[in-house]
């Protein structure tokens, strides 16, 4: 029966004597990826759709007050006409990252020294991991399941809150004469109180937080950290603050266009920032360990061995007993007989 490459190469590496102890093999590994990470991955993915396409979740219904100025700016259209639009901004959140992890990635393996690379390989029955292909799925996993949970958290907050956008009464278009609106502080929270589009109306009742700017923030805030982190350049000192920057003032952008078109407020901008930001330093810190090497136990040396001691009667030590013969002999002079000593 011939062998294929993949199970040659698997018993190359497991014959290997110097990396038996950095190579983690385990039968488990792939049934557990399947059934624990695939399916909490699909479950995330499942319940952003849930928030962002469906009316499972009810949006939360506010009151407004009559004629209150902070959300009679005018509409500035559908998302698509923004300078910022989705599938730009949806673009860019997720092929930077990815491209900057491939590249940084691969420049590593190729550039650092054997002895400097990583060197844990996880073998399986089916399958075989090295070490460049695991750190990239790693990566890139962990920052697919952050990106849809920003926009679980998003998409909650502002169901929840059901704060309302700058351009709310511009698409609400309430009746102010039925309403009985005399003054401005006239509170109003009649269910009906909309004539509007009720599309229109429910997309205006999402605010707080912002999402394009959550997401956009977490997408640069995980990629600062990983070129922060990973990236050992010398002599170009100026590199990794410039791209770190650049990174960080595209995430500002969009929240300022996202306040300059009056379709957030500034605190519906600064929260999504805090939300993004929040996620991607946890799962950087506390679920990929901020992007170093898997470290895998060493073998432990075993102790040595004492030496046997020779079968018989164990060793005493006895006081010395100096014989008369020796104090005579040490009061003799030299070149004097006995007999003048005496």
């Amino acid at each position: 029966m011939i062998d294929s490459p993949l199970t040659a190469q698997r018993r190359e590496v497991r014959n290997l004597p110097g990396d038996r102890g950095q190579q983690k093999t385990s039968t488990y590994i792939v049934p557990c990826f399947l059934l624990v990470e695939l399916v909490i991955m699909a479950g995330t993915v499942l319940l952003a759709y849930y928030f962002e396409y469906t009316d499972t979740f009810p949006v939360h219904i506010q009151g407004f007050f009559c004629f209150d100025k902070a959300y009679s700016k005018p509409y500035p259209g559908p998302e698509e006409n923004s300078k910022a639009p989705p599938v730009l901004v949806y673009s860019l959140i997720t092929a930077i990252p990815t491209v900057t992890i491939l590249i940084g990635e691969v420049t590593s393996f190729f550039v650092k020294t054997e002895s400097a690379q990583e060197k844990t390989i996880v073998t399986a029955d089916c399958c075989y991991f090295n070490p460049l292909l695991r750190r990239i799925v790693r990566f890139l996993g962990v920052f697919s399941f952050g990106l849809f949970t920003t926009t679980i958290f998003a998409n909650a907050g502002q169901v929840v809150t059901g704060n309302q956008t700058p351009h709310f009464l511009s698409t609400c278009k309430p009746n102010y004469t039925a309403l009985g609106c005399q003054s401005p502080l006239q509170y109003i929270s009649e269910l009906r109180a909309c004539t509007g589009n009720p599309y229109l109306v429910a997309s205006a009742r999402k605010s707080f937080p912002s999402k394009d700017a959550a997401l956009s923030f977490y997408s640069a805030i995980y990629t600062v950290m990983y070129v922060t982190l990973v990236f050992r350049t010398k002599g170009t000192r100026l590199t990794k603050p410039t791209l770190c920057l650049l990174f960080v003032s595209l995430a500002v952008l969009v929240g300022v266009l996202r306040v300059t078109e009056h379709r957030n407020h500034w605190n519906d901008v600064l929260a999504g920032f805090v939300t993004g930001g929040a996620i991607a330093a946890f799962l950087v810190s506390c679920v990929i360990n901020n992007f170093q090497p898997t470290k895998t136990a060493l073998p432990t040396p075993s102790p040595p061995r004492r030496p046997e001691l020779s079968v018989g009667l164990p060793l005493l030590s006895l006081p010395r007993v100096e014989s008369p013969l020796e104090k005579l002999s040490g009061l003799q002079a030299p070149g004097l007989p006995y007999s003048e000593i005496t």
